[in-house]
């Protein structure tokens, strides 16, 4: 057992390189690869976490499942997820993270390769939970990352190019997935995510790397020349990181913030869970035709979390709150004509779906961490994540089984026929991302820690 601990812990300082040619180069090769690995390799693995969504019509036709039991198993994984991410976020400020980051997605890869071999719904909420646990892994490997390669002045744009990672795996979900499932049944759904997603592992293995000290190189922002990032990291040498962890508790705005992304992510995951099901049954699209408009809408989020980040760096200084006030109107506005334009009307919902994926992603980036980043300690920047991360997968997780049940009470039976009534659960939906902005809006004198 202390064999496999040491394994997965960070490694020790490597002697330092004196040649700054050297060094300039190495840094230049190994910031890339590591963005590509946190960025494109947790994209990629993004599928395992979402398999389950594309399928859940024809559960529900085939009387496997009703939609009050896909919210159960849905919110294991949320659930668990939430509690995963913070856990392992502590974890990923001591560990490895290219060995860390792999072993939670060969795992997640075998969650959804054995899941297929039943349809009993108890062993489905274990697995799916464990899966939520085994994902839990990606996200805090990310910030710390991009806390240990990029400097404080860097932080926005990167951590908005990072965040276009959960885009490209949800729109990989949408129209790979759907289509997938209209050919071959649900069951290639899980196995075809499962895998690929070991043949992701192997490609993040390769791509990541543990900190530049391990490397021989000097901190980042000793190599940048970064005063704000050098200051916070002498004095953050003071302490432990496990103190410097304890500080997210004590900070005020770190809870405000927390409450905000699960009102958000609501809204996030009422879609991403439900959106097949409602755009076939309320809109009605097709799979294939509601994984593409799905699809697209997340596609749209690539450019959203990048101009996030753009323009919170670039025209605010830094300044988040401004940016995500901006980006929350718009948000609400994009879902009230999604919900309410009538059948149809396909060119207003497919454009209504874009800006809400563009307005989406950039809250979520900064919601969902990036904010949280700029608060806390670099040393707990793990921690950070994960802590925001369990207030945002417990409100996902709330909104599975309250959307579920929602959904079961709005369904009549006539002829055989199921008609849904989504109004309650659109309700729901829509008053979580009203809430997220205003509570947002509480922070809008908060200061950044430099």
């Amino acid at each position: 057992m202390k064999g496999i601990l040491n394994f997965f812990t960070a490694g020790k300082p490597a002697p330092l390189i004196e040649d700054n040619s050297k060094i300039d180069a190495l840094y230049k090769k190994y910031r890339w690869r590591v963005m590509l690995a946190i960025t494109v390799g947790y994209g990629l693995a993004y599928p395992l976490r979402l398999a389950l969504s594309a399928m859940k019509k024809d559960l529900i036709d085939g009387g496997i499942f009703s939609a009050a039991e896909l919210g159960s198993i849905g919110s294991a994984l949320l659930y668990s997820y939430a509690f995963g991410k913070f856990f392992n976020g502590i974890l990923a400020d001591h560990a490895n993270v290219k060995r860390f980051f792999t072993l939670g997605v060969l795992l997640s890869a075998a969650v959804n390769i054995l899941i297929i071999g039943t349809t009993t719904l108890w062993v489905w909420i274990i697995l799916w939970g464990m899966n939520g646990w085994f994902q839990g892994f990606g996200a805090p490997t990310g910030a710390v990352t991009l806390a240990n390669w990029f400097s404080n002045k860097e932080r926005g744009r990167l951590y908005g190019i990072w965040s276009t990672g959960h885009a490209i795996g949800e729109g990989l979900t949408f129209i790979v997935s759907a289509t997938i499932v209209s050919f071959f049944g649900w069951q290639a759904g899980f196995w075809g995510p499962g895998v690929f997603g070991i043949l992701v592992a192997f490609g993040i293995y390769y791509f990541l790397q543990d900190k530049p000290q391990t490397l021989g190189l000097p901190p980042v922002a000793q190599w940048k020349n970064d005063t704000s990032s050098k200051a916070s990291d002498d004095n953050e040498e003071l302490s432990s990181t496990k103190k410097s962890q304890m500080k997210i508790f004590k900070n005020p705005a770190i809870w405000v913030l927390g409450l905000s992304s699960a009102l958000m992510y609501v809204t996030r995951y009422a879609i991403n869970s439900w959106g097949f099901l409602y755009l076939q049954e309320d809109k009605g699209y097709s799979l294939v035709e509601a994984g593409g408009l799905l699809g697209l809408n997340t596609f749209a989020g690539l450019a959203g979390c990048v101009a996030y980040g753009y323009i919170s760096d670039k025209l605010f200084n830094a300044r988040r709150p401004p940016v995500t006030l901006i980006f929350g109107l718009i948000e609400v506005f994009s879902l009230i004509v999604i919900f309410f334009t009538p059948d149809g009307y396909h060119t207003i919902i497919t454009s209504a779906f874009l800006l809400y994926g563009f307005t989406l992603s950039g809250l979520l980036a900064t919601l969902g961490g990036l904010f949280a980043i700029d608060i806390a300690p670099r040393k707990a920047a793990g921690a950070a994540m994960g802590f925001i991360g369990i207030f945002s997968y417990i409100g996902a997780g709330i909104q599975d089984q309250i959307s579920g049940i929602l959904i079961e009470n709005g369904t009549t039976i006539i002829d055989g026929v199921r008609h849904y009534d989504f109004s309650n659960a659109i309700a729901f939906w829509l008053g979580g991302s009203v809430l997220s902005m205003l509570l947002a809006l509480s922070l809008w004198n908060v200061k950044v820690r430099n």
